[in-house]
């Protein structure tokens, strides 16, 4: 599992050198931008990108629909979070994550290795984009998409906002949106700098609240 190299530089090498190697996991719903944007985002800083569900296709010689089919969302989801298991050995990376890498709360504590960035995009616009996507996507694969979506995104909604960074989604070229993750990155180093206030909280899949992984070690 080769990163794929950057191709440029950041124009301010403050930043990469302040992140010292903390990769960023983007996250948030299909169809947000988490690829598009990765790629400008790891190109600016430095660091390598790495798109997860490709990764994750790769490992399992097969698509992803065909995981989803062969093996349902349990099995998929399970490899889904050993992949991010290797990924974290890394350093210096941008990885587009699935949408939803964010409901195992065992994959929050790779993920608090580095920095997690939300890429919160309204309603409207990822059933616009969604629609013109011509790939399949195992979990809209229903007789009303636009019901599963709103579903999907009432579940997940409240696991994305434990990200450390919130970028919202205003129709800008995926460069624009990198460009605000960049100039957002300082203020969330600056609270991860900062003494830890208490143990903050994540909500696991049945609805219960556990301690936050990187808080604590004896989940890590």
């Amino acid at each position: 599992m080769a990163p794929e190299p950057a191709s440029t530089s950041s124009d301010s090498p403050e930043l990469p050198a302040r992140l010292e190697g903390l990769s960023l996991y983007l996250v948030g719903m299909m169809g947000s931008g988490k690829s598009s944007v990765g790629r400008p985002l790891a190109a600016a800083l430095g660091y390598r990108f790495i798109d997860a569900d490709s990764v994750i296709e790769q490992h399992a010689g097969c698509s992803i629909p065909e995981l989803f089919e062969h093996h349902g969302e349990t099995g998929f989801r399970d490899l889904e979070s050993a992949v991010l298991n290797r990924i974290a050995c890394w350093h210096s990376l941008v990885v587009a994550t699935g949408g939803g890498v964010v409901s195992r709360p065992a994959n929050w504590g790779q993920m608090r290795q580095g920095l997690v960035v939300w890429l919160d995009a309204p309603e409207e616009m990822l059933l616009e984009r969604l629609r013109a996507d011509p790939g399949q996507r195992p979990l809209l694969s229903s007789a009303d998409p636009a019901a599963r979506l709103r579903q999907l995104l009432a579940e997940r909604l409240p696991l994305y906002g434990q990200a450390d960074l919130r970028v919202l989604q205003d129709g800008r070229p995926p460069a624009a949106v990198a460009q605000q993750v960049l100039e957002s990155i300082p203020t969330v180093l600056r609270q991860r700098e900062a003494p830890p206030q208490g143990p903050a909280q994540l909500i696991a899949e049945n609805g219960a609240r556990t301690a936050s992984l990187n808080a604590t070690a004896e989940l890590n």
